[in-house]
């Protein structure tokens, strides 16, 4: 299967919810290091919901697809149920099996968005 099929080159090419947030958000970053994909992430959180989502950074066609991909999914959703999101989540998402060597380009955005869960539900409780 070609790993850049149509849709995730057109995430790249045109990601959803690139950009930031500039009122009441939370903010985090990320990187892979070994291939130097950034994403910055903001969330807005409100009443146990992620009620906004943007990204922003540069990264290969896979970490940007997935980041651009998994906001969508996100938004709307129960933080409850984003942590519960996982690898499996993401290859569903991006329609194609990410070999070993690119699954870290995949996940960096859910490994940002994690962060920003967990520090969310350890506030509310």
């Amino acid at each position: 299967m070609d790993l850049y099929k149509k849709e995730i080159l057109d995430h790249y090419k045109n990601p959803r919810n690139f950009g930031k947030i500039k009122t009441e958000a939370k903010s985090t970053h990320g990187e892979n290091p070994s291939c130097g994909d950034s994403i910055n992430m903001d969330i807005v959180f409100k009443q146990g919901r992620i009620e906004n989502i943007k990204f922003s950074g540069d990264g290969c066609a896979i970490a940007i697809a997935a980041a651009s991909m998994l906001t969508e999914k996100v938004k709307g959703m129960k933080i409850v149920d984003v942590a519960d999101i996982g690898f499996q989540d993401i290859q569903k998402l991006l329609g194609v099996e990410v070999s070993h060597s690119r699954k870290n380009c995949a996940i960096l955005a859910l490994n940002v968005l994690r962060k920003m869960v967990l520090q969310e539900l350890k506030q509310q409780k």
